[in-house]
């Protein structure tokens, strides 16, 4: 087949051409993304029981959706959460690869079962069910540097503005708004109500009756009269626009004729719609808003158009509204890729350099670079055919492809030139007889590098999507770097090369001369190391079970994670304080955080958004985050300025401030899989435990967590149990006073809890009414009595009469999973250790636990697990694969088993690597065993390839095995210098997402340095123990061509 195309090179070159076009064109198609879709998919139920503690909401709301919550295709668990502010939240988490659209779907009509078995107000209100992803994409702070506006006055800006806009655009999953539009507010006073006989139910009907749009019809409508002229609308009355026309209605009319306006009995204000947070920007005013991703959305595209779409709205703000992104996932993702592009490009320069040390031609050395950009375009095109995308994964592969890839075409022009200058035949008859030689190696090697990843592909999980992106890769590129070796490398070598002119004598071949002349010297130790090895069996053996006994060992030692821990420009701060605490407090303890950070970190961080009454354990008055917005990485340099030393130094510096725990976290390497790294766990209360004693039961972990040297900001990740304030009606006494219960419970919910009325129309657009006690009168226990109730007489009866309360403890929230009472509980483990560690530790301290309590990881720990749990039958299928493809390529059991006892000698650089740089057992690590693995048996291809071909010829196999590692020793040196050079910028790189290129570069470092010591050393040891033990078992044959055994 090589000749064919040696004989006609523009036809090679058409290939090539055609090859670089379709690459060429997929280039400009291809989505760009940090990772491909590996998050799961997961679908979010939403459902509200105004007023409802969060008993009630699990009990009335909960359970009742997780029980219809049956059958959905590749459901892997669901976790949900109740709380005392009436909201219920069910995250149901699928298969990564499961279809979001088809997920969204079944979970809706699953929820249409439920819905008529839920109480009225809960189908009232609405059960949504949305496709977002966990964590957040991007976080706007719009604030006013100046003071002009107010937190409000920011808060309708953007829902009224923004929001819309920014909801609507692909990709969004959902936007989390921390403020809220205008809304009419009727602050009621009590002693006026009582004063004219009023109750907050006669407000609210008066309201209701003199704030609505009411259609009336028409003048000269259809069918009118003979002779009508004119057609007009009637319009009786239609909603409100302004403060003074609310405090204008109409309340009630006196017998003296007097009348009792609403301004009488109430405050009138345009307020806020919603109070529940405290924003603030650098200490300015401010609100915002978080971007979370649709499941299944390009994230670098989503964020771009987002920021993009504000750009636009920014054109048009008012004086004194500016607006930042504290949390912006773009910068990393671009700066990583183009980090792993520039990585690419040293590369290919560094193996270029490598060849030509080598082979001391121009001419030569081109054939194996003009080899890259076809193989390399050639691969996005086959990417583009499977659906992938541009990521940090694909173009890892593509780093390690380079090496790879230049491999075949460096096989060709060496062997070429060695006929040429052996033999002194021409470069066409060379390159004739060279491919003869060695089509059959090449073949080999890319079998064997094709199966070792081959089994990725199939793997199932987040994990196996990550295999996949190099699998597909790597497997594409070998293919293509076999089809450029046998069709265009040998073109170009029949008509590039030149013989050698013999002008060995130039000054300018000296340095040259000198290299080869070393070369020749060691060529021949070698040789005479290999004589020896061969003779002296026994002791190489052992050496070789001290190596893999060495290795296991090592292995053994290697702390295990997911992915590495990235400084992806973002550190959030979780700040809960005790469950009584109001907002003012928060908000002055995150004022706290910003003079930390202000006072210490200045230099690292350019800004920080504030926001009390949300965080991402939970809502509430007690709760409250920090986004601390990074400088570039460039202006932080060394790693005593990453995010994770930062997070490190907070979590000291800001124990000191007592009113609160504080925990700096950073987000985890997907973002998509949770808000932070560490370890995510649920304590699940299987022993049917009281909730108390279930409380206890997680104190005491958190108790021996934090003993744990190992452990770092262990957490509950819910709401404390707290104070709550419980109100009793007696019925006998409201019965005797002739108070009707549905008044005194109408009177207590508007008062305490207020209500949202209709709606009236601010500045064209449709915003809320809404009535409730003013805050004077609903601070404390004894407010009760503030209030009246009336009687069936017409007789005003003091709430207290009728209402008595008492303290109690309770929670404010409760978690369920997978159908059982559960706790969340989320850490990171202490420098040093990994997230592996801290998972098992967990799981040791959780068995210590009394009352047969349970646990079950989730998001990316949960990952994490499944990972560790699949990586032994990767490394075995992946070998059998090798076994098997080899077996069939030289129609021997045998002989591939003297390959493949090389690979683990392999693994040892690997391992020592891992060992050396504190790397860990994550999926980075397991890609890279797996290469070694490739990269050793492809050089104990190269040497076992032509002892077979020189023992067919009738050599014995002691003379034909020296004979070979003679002959092919600096194709392997060539080969693996080059790959070592190719992933050695990888290993040095720095910058964001510098810890993954480390991770991956340092282990293939490692690893090719043992493959290409050893395999040289060790591949011909174990042929010629294979062979002779397989002529003695079976007897002399006479051999032939193709047949080894």
């Amino acid at each position: 087949m090589a000749k064919f195309f040696i004989d006609r090179p523009v036809f090679a070159w058409v290939i090539a051409i055609i090859i670089m076009l379709a690459g060429g064109m997929a280039l400009r198609v291809l989505p760009v993304a940090q990772y491909p879709d590996i998050a799961p998919t997961t679908v979010t139920v939403a459902a509200t029981y105004p007023g409802a503690s969060a008993e009630a909401v699990e009990n009335a709301v909960t359970q009742i959706i997780e029980q219809q919550l049956t059958g959905l295709d590749g459901l892997d668990y669901i976790s949900s959460s109740s709380n005392s502010n009436g909201t219920a939240s069910i995250t149901l988490s699928f298969e990564p690869g499961t279809d979001p659209d088809i997920a969204q779907v079944q979970t809706q009509n699953k929820i249409s079962l439920a819905t008529p078995l839920l109480p009225e107000q809960v189908q009232r209100q609405g059960v949504s069910v949305s496709k977002a992803a966990g964590g957040f994409l991007l976080v706007t702070a719009v604030y006013s540097p100046n003071g002009t506006y107010n937190q409000t006055d920011l808060g309708d800006y953007v829902r009224s503005n923004i929001y819309d806009t920014v909801s609507r655009l692909e990709g969004v999953g959902s936007v989390q708004v921390f403020g809220s539009q205008y809304a009419m507010r009727v602050w009621l006073e009590p002693e006026k109500l009582n004063q004219y006989g009023l109750t907050p139910s006669d407000i609210v009907q008066a309201i209701q009756a003199q704030n609505a749009q009411i259609a009336s019809g028409a003048l000269g409508g259809a069918p009118s009269v003979p002779g009508q002229e004119i057609n007009v609308t009637v319009t009786l009355q239609s909603l409100l626009t302004t403060p003074e026309e609310f405090r204008n209605l109409l309340i009630r009319t006196t017998s003296a004729g007097g009348s009792v306006r609403l301004e009488d009995v109430a405050r009138v204000e345009l307020g806020a719609q919603d109070y529940s947070f405290i924003s603030r920007f650098n200490g300015y005013p401010s609100t915002g808003f978080a971007v979370s991703l649709a499941t299944g959305a390009n994230a670098l595209d989503t964020a771009e158009r987002v920021k993009e779409a504000i750009g636009h709205l920014a054109e048009n703000f008012p004086e004194d509204i500016e607006y930042q992104f504290p949390v912006d996932a773009t910068p990393f993702i671009e700066t990583s890729i183009h980090e792993v592009q520039k990585t690419l490009y040293e590369a290919i320069a560094l193996v270029f350099i490598v060849i030509l040390v080598f082979l001391q031609s121009f001419r030569a050395s081109l054939v194996p670079i003009i080899a890259v950009p076809v193989v390399l375009l050639g691969t996005f095109a086959v990417l583009l055919l499977f659906g992938m995308s541009i990521n940090t994964l694909t173009m890892f592969a593509m780093v390690l492809a380079i090496g790879l890839l230049v491999d075949d075409a460096i096989v060709v022009v060496e062997n070429v030139e060695r006929v040429m200058h052996e033999e002194g035949l021409s470069p066409y008859d060379a390159t004739v007889k060279s491919m003869r030689q060695i089509t059959g190696a090449l073949v080999g090697i890319a079998v064997v590098l094709s199966a070792v990843f081959v089994p990725m592909a199939f793997f199932p999980g987040s994990a196996g999507v990550i295999y996949r992106q190099f699998s597909v890769t790597i497997v594409s590129a070998m293919a293509l770097s076999v089809v450029v070796a046998i069709v265009l490398s040998p073109a170009l070598c029949a008509s590039l090369l030149k013989p050698s002119s013999g002008n060995g004598k130039s000054w300018l071949m000296a340095p040259a001369n000198a290299f080869n002349a070393g070369f020749d010297r060691l060529t021949t130790a070698y040789e005479a190391t290999v004589s020896r090895i061969v003779r002296r069996r026994a002791i190489m053996l052992a050496v070789f079970a001290v190596m893999i006994a060495i290795t296991g060992l090592l292995y053994v030692r290697l702390p295990s994670a997911f992915l590495p821990d990235e400084d992806q420009g973002t550190l959030m701060t979780i700040v809960q304080l005790p469950e009584s605490a109001t907002l003012e407090r928060t908000a002055d303890v995150l004022d706290d955080v910003r003079e930390y950070y202000s006072a210490n970190e200045s230099h690292n961080i350019k800004g920080l958004f504030t926001i009390a009454g949300f965080s991402v354990v939970g809502t509430g008055q007690n709760n409250g985050i920090a986004f601390a917005a990074m400088n570039d990485w460039e202006e932080r340099p060394g790693p005593e300025n990453s995010v994770q030393a930062i997070a490190g130094r907070a979590f000291g510096g800001l124990s000191q401030i007592d009113e609160a725990r504080i925990f700096p976290i950073v987000p985890p390497p997907i973002r998509e899989m949770g808000n932070s790294n560490g370890f995510d766990l649920f304590i699940k209360n299987t022993g049917n435990l009281s909730h108390e004693e279930f409380l206890n039961a997680r104190n005491q972990l958190l108790g021996m967590a934090g003993q744990d040297a190992r452990l770092m900001g262990v957490r509950p990740n819910s709401s404390d149990d707290g104070p709550q304030f419980n109100m009793h009606l007696d019925y006998q006494k409201s019965q005797a006073l002739g108070v009707s219960v549905s008044d005194a419970t109408s009177l207590l919910s508007i008062a305490f809890g207020g209500t949202y009325v209709n709606d009236f129309i601010d500045r064209g657009r449709i915003k809320r009414v809404y009535v409730q006690g003013d805050a004077d009168d609903r601070m404390q226990p004894e407010d009760i009595s503030a209030w009246f109730a009336r009687s069936a007489t017409g007789e005003m009866v003091p709430l207290d009469e009728i209402v008595s309360g008492d303290w109690s403890y309770g929670s404010p929230q409760l978690q369920r999973f997978n159908g059982v009472s559960a706790m969340n509980i989320q850490g990171s483990t202490a420098p040093g250790q990994s997230s592996g560690d801290a998972m098992q530790i967990m799981g040791d301290l959780v068995e210590q636990l009394p009352g047969n309590i349970t646990y079950e990881w989730s998001g990316l720990s949960r990952q994490e697990q499944q990972t560790g749990n699949q990586a032994t039958m990767l490394y075995v299928l992946s070998l059998l694969f090798v076994f098997l493809c080899l077996a069939a390529l030289y129609e021997s059991w045998t002989i591939p088993v003297s390959v493949l006892l090389v690979a683990p000698l392999g693994v040892t650089g690997a391992v020592a690597a891992a060992n050396l740089f504190g790397l860990a057992n994550d999926v980075f690590f397991q890609v890279g065993l797996l290469m070694t693995v490739g990269l050793a048996s492809k050089n104990a291809i190269l040497i076992v390839e032509f002892a077979r071909t020189l023992e067919d010829s009738g050599k014995e196999v002691i003379a034909a095995t020296i004979e070979a590692v003679r002959l092919r020793i600096r194709p392997v040196l060539m080969t693996s210098l080059a790959f070592g050079f190719g992933v050695l910028p990888l290993a040095l790189s720095s910058g964001a997402g510098s810890e993954s290129r480390n991770a991956m570069g340092w282990i293939m470092v490692g690893g090719v340095i043992a493959a290409m010591t050893f395999s040289l050393l060790f591949a011909p040891l174990f042929y010629v123990l294979v062979r002779q033990i397989t002529l003695r078992l079976r007897g002399p044959r006479k051999a032939v061509s193709g047949d080894a055994a």
